[in-house]
């Protein structure tokens, strides 16, 4: 499988190096109950649309995504919340750790209630980044001061802000992936982990093109099954 880097944020990416599975994978495990296979007719396409409309989810976890992810360390902590998955993150007590940290190009206002912003004046968005930028720099300067006197690296990554970069594969199954999609491309998700859900849903509706049509109309829209159907 040829692997393809998508650009996620300022130094971010997303790679899918592993996949098992597919559509059919899902009328195959279905119809297993019933002691039949696939029909290779439209009532493949009909039977993956009729599962998610009624919540018969366990034949999507036989479809199988390993991807292999760079982003902000904050961006991670709310990914790894989706337990239903493997993980794997490289570790800054064995490694070091690289001058990478995430510098939104637009600061966002606080705002109380529902997750609703606003972009900061053009000035003061840019004193402000540059003031960050400064504080990142101070901070991995005294990151290699600590690693160069002798402090275990394990102990040095405590001066790191969140914006760190890391890294890390995961193996879901297309069940959750569909949960993860469904909470982080929703509009109250954080800009920019919904930049990686994004990339994730194309990738998903390219190797699962059955399964996202009805994840589209029956999960996120929310549209019911109806007879004629």
């Amino acid at each position: 499988m040829d692997i393809v880097e998508d650009k996620v944020l300022d130094l971010g990416f997303l790679k899918l190096v592993d996949f098992m599975g597919g559509d059919l994978a899902v009328v195959q495990a279905a119809r297993v109950s019933v002691g039949k296979g696939v029909t290779h007719d439209i009532r493949d396409k009909k039977l993956v649309e009729f599962l998610l409309a009624h919540k018969h989810e366990t034949p999507f976890e036989h479809s199988v995504f390993k991807f292999h992810v760079k982003c902000p360390i904050f961006v991670a902590r709310q990914w790894f919340r989706h337990r239903i998955s493997s993980f794997n993150e490289i570790s800054g007590r064995y490694t070091e750790m690289k001058e990478e940290f995430c510098l939104p190009d637009r600061l966002r206002t606080q705002k109380a209630r529902n997750y609703q912003y606003m972009e900061l004046p053009q000035e003061k968005n840019n004193m402000l980044r540059e003031k960050i930028a400064l504080h990142y720099e101070s901070c991995y300067k005294l990151y290699r001061e600590l690693l160069d006197d002798g402090v275990a690296k394990e102990h040095a990554r405590l001066v790191l802000p969140q914006s760190l970069y890391t890294q890390f594969y995961w193996t879901v199954n297309g069940r959750a992936l569909m949960n993860f999609l469904a909470l982080r491309l929703d509009e109250h998700a954080q800009y920019e982990i919904r930049q990686y859900a994004e990339k994730i849903a194309k990738i998903f509706s390219e190797k699962m093109p059955w399964s996202y049509e009805a994840f589209e109309k029956y999960v996120l829209a929310g549209e019911k099954w109806s007879e004629e159907e």
